[in-house]
């Protein structure tokens, strides 16, 4: 027999109660957490800056949200901080801190205005004994770092400068460096080393192996309705976010969706020959846990002229095997992610304004 609604003033009352805290619900903005490094999580911080709430005084390009989808009311990036080259490494020898350039390249990201104070962080000296090479930006970290004895801190008070909308995290405060197990069974250490070995590698691990990450950090994971992991280097802007301690674990507990956002192309040294599939197998290996609801794959076409500028360096599209990602449990969201210039970069704005309809979607899935 049927089930029947029961129409009483009562019933009906609940149900308008119901209907309008769901349409509350939805209506919410959301927290964002996104997790990288490198100019890919820059880049794609620069999409969702538009969508998250500006700063009071000062004119905004924010644009309006997709039909349907909700405004991002927090937006944190999560950085890593493994680099050890160019002007970041210097600086990290000289002064024992962290390297701020994937850190500087956020804060430009997500100011307010990208026009003077922006382009003066990301100033490179073109000469000048000590300082040609060093990025204006990464001086300023430095010595925000030194007086305020912390560079946590250094970040937060750059980011209130440059009036960033949204807030800046590194993954860990620890001095951490990369150590690589290769494919020959050798082991190579430090980023730059690394990335310059013409070996697979098989396996990273940070040293020290207990390094902590920021409360702060932790808290904005648990709160968060949606956390996005790439794009960036495979195994040196993304995997050194899940080897510190917390950091994982905190993401396979989220009740946020969870959202990879899969590279263009391979990479020289770090991915080349690696599908789709096999990015997301290698985080899940050094996550130790499935992290990912959803992975954002381009598949629109890319240029000759560009791809054939790749493959002189060997790379290629990365291969989207859709069968492998989904038989991992993750939903594979394709489309056209790809904008094109002197090199191949995501759509920022596409990609964002797809997060964002994601993120509707699975609120009324959820």
């Amino acid at each position: 027999m049927a089930s029947s609604t029961i129409n009483t003033p009562a019933a009906d009352k609940k149900r308008k109660g119901q209907t309008k805290g769901q349409n509350l619900r939805d209506s919410r903005p959301i927290r964002v957490v996104a997790i990288g490094g490198g100019t890919g999580l820059s880049t794609l911080l620069r999409g969702l800056k538009k969508y998250a709430p500006h700063t009071p005084g000062i004119e905004s390009n924010a644009a309006p949200t997709p039909p349907g989808a909700p405004a991002i009311g927090d937006l944190t990036a999560v950085v890593t901080v493994t680099d050890d080259g160019g002007s970041s490494g210097r600086l990290r020898k000289e002064f024992n801190i962290l390297p701020p350039g994937d850190i500087r390249n956020c804060l430009v990201a997500l100011s307010e205005d990208e026009a003077l104070l922006s382009r003066i962080f990301q100033y490179r000296f073109e000469t000048g004994e000590g300082l040609e090479g060093h990025n204006f930006g990464n001086l300023f970290v430095t010595a925000l770092t030194a007086v305020t004895g912390d560079f946590a801190e250094a970040v937060r008070e750059s980011s209130k400068i440059l009036a960033t909308r949204g807030t800046i995290f590194p993954s860990t405060v620890a001095n951490v460096q990369l150590e690589a197990l290769m494919s020959d069974g050798s082991t190579v250490f430090g980023e730059t080393n690394i990335t310059a070995s013409q070996l697979r590698i098989v396996r990273l691990r940070l040293v020290p192996q207990d390094a902590q990450p920021l409360a702060e950090t932790l808290e904005a994971i648990s709160k968060a309705d949606m956390i996005t992991m790439g794009p960036g280097s495979l195994f040196t802007s993304l995997i050194p976010n899940l080897l510190v301690d917390g950091i994982p674990q905190a993401i396979a507990a989220s009740r946020a969706i969870k959202v990879y956002i899969c590279n263009l192309m391979t990479q020289a040294n770090e991915s080349l020959g690696l599908t789709a599939g096999d990015h997301i197998r290698k985080l899940y290996e050094h996550a130790g846990a499935p992290i990912f609801d959803y992975a954002l794959v381009n598949t629109a076409p890319i240029s000759e002229k560009l791809q054939a500028k790749y493959a002189l360096e060997g790379a290629s599209r990365i291969v989207v095997d859709r069968e492998a990602i989904e038989s991992m449990g993750v939903r594979c969201i394709a489309g056209d992610f790809v904008g094109e210039g002197m090199v191949v970069r995501h759509a920022t704005e596409r990609v964002a304004a797809e997060l964002l309809k994601l993120a509707a979607t699975a609120r009324m899935t959820h």
